[in-house]
């Protein structure tokens, strides 16, 4: 029986057909995209003659390059430029850099694999149907990866002298590493800076035994050392190590999380009181001003000295610490009177990495979560009221200044 216009083995064969245009569409693309490039860079098309020419043209090469569509041998254009001495050399393109057999598309797919806790062998089983068991290797994979810890290596001890943050967010969270023999959970300590145009950026991640001062003041010491100028404010939980530790920038105002004091309270206050002093402190956290504010927390102070003093100590221990904030655009307010910011941060981390039980070194553990950040797995967006901080920005660096 003769088979159908829409029988399985014709549809099959007309994919087929569709695939085939697509992947010579593609090539010829490319193809066109290095010749072009090449005579750019010659000063003239192919056979044309001109003064301001280059070089001269110097044959073809074939080029086995793998692409997210694929794996295709293409026909790459060579050619020689010659110098202002006179010398001449190879013209090397930057479309398709040498000895490079994937585009970056692929590179970046491989690495999103990694950062979402795929090993080696998981990726090359994976991808082998799109790249083949040739064109991606356990060494290929590999070399990807130490490029990764090399860029991570790169951004950990840049230079910061160029750039200016007008607030820091500081806080850590924990994660399991394999640490002398062990799997143990240890803190993750996290720099989160916000730019003038209110862009939210990482500075800093690092290892440590524990969130003690001496080890925030470790993380404080190297941000000054690579050249990061005193930031305008500095917003941090009650964490006492890092209290002291902020102390190594004189001067620098600091905002205490108002959620993690509101947690303190709760924490000091009887139960069936509790719903009572939440409303009292509200109106501290979201008085219309700095002025009705600060006449909120001596009324607030004056009510539960009596009602129940250790919440009025509780709230004295970071005293006018919780109403910096006010100092700022009101517009920004939400965004800088609690730490959620760099915990939102903290939780994505957690999250991406939850596949995996834990860590094999502490280098590996801070790649990856550099790695979810600077391959925009995670995205950071600006804070609330970026566009009233410019202005506001110039007034105050120009008074410290």
């Amino acid at each position: 029986m003769q088979e159908t216009s829409t029988s399985p083995a014709t549809i099959l064969q007309f994919r087929q057909d569709i695939e085939a245009q697509l992947r010579r569409h593609i090539r010829e693309a490319l193809e066109v995209s290095l010749t072009e490039e090449l005579a750019a860079a010659l000063g003239s098309a192919r056979h044309e003659r001109t003064d301001d020419r280059r070089g001269y043209r110097n044959g073809t090469m074939e080029r086995t390059v793998t692409t997210p569509d694929g794996t295709r041998t293409i026909t790459v254009p060579r050619g020689r430029l010659v110098g202002k001495d006179g010398t001449t050399g190879e013209f090397h393109s930057r479309l398709l850099p040498r000895y490079a057999r994937r585009t970056r598309e692929i590179d970046e797919a491989i690495l999103g694999c990694y950062l979402g806790g795929i090993n080696s062998r998981r990726i090359r089983t994976a991808l082998k149907p799109l790249l083949g068991e040739r064109h991606l290797s356990k060494s290929a994979v590999s070399r990807i990866v130490g490029r990764l810890k090399a860029l991570f290596a790169t951004w950990q001890a840049r230079d910061l002298s160029a750039e200016r943050y007008a607030v820091l967010f500081l806080d850590g969270f924990h994660l399991k590493v394999r640490m002398v023999k062990r799997v143990i959970s240890v803190p993750v300590l996290a720099v989160l800076g916000v730019t003038e145009t209110g862009q939210k950026t990482l500075l800093s991640l690092s290892l440590a035994a524990s969130e003690a001062t001496t080890t925030w003041g470790t993380v404080v010491t190297r941000l000054q050392q690579r050249g990061l100028t005193a930031p305008l404010l500095l917003v941090v939980d009650g964490n006492g190590g890092l209290k002291n530790a902020l102390k190594q920038w004189d001067g620098v105002r600091v905002q205490r999380c108002t959620t993690h004091k509101l947690e303190n309270l709760r924490d000091h206050c009887p139960r069936h009181a509790r719903a009572e002093m939440k409303r009292d402190y509200d109106k501290i956290i979201y008085a219309k001003d700095g002025l009705a504010a600060r006449a909120a927390y001596d009324a607030f102070r004056k009510k539960w000295s009596t009602l129940c003093p250790a919440v009025t100590t509780s709230l004295e221990e970071a005293g006018l610490e919780l109403l910096t904030f006010y100092d700022f655009p009101k517009a920004t307010w939400k965004s800088i009177r609690t730490t959620n910011t760099i915990e939102n941060l903290n939780r994505e981390f957690r999250r991406r990495t939850k596949t995996q039980a834990s860590f094999g070194t502490e280098d590996a553990a801070l790649t990856v979560l550099y790695g979810l950040v600077a391959f925009g797995q995670i995205q950071l967006r600006k804070i609330d009221g970026c566009k009233q901080l410019p202005s506001f920005l110039e007034k105050e660096w120009k008074k410290v200044a």
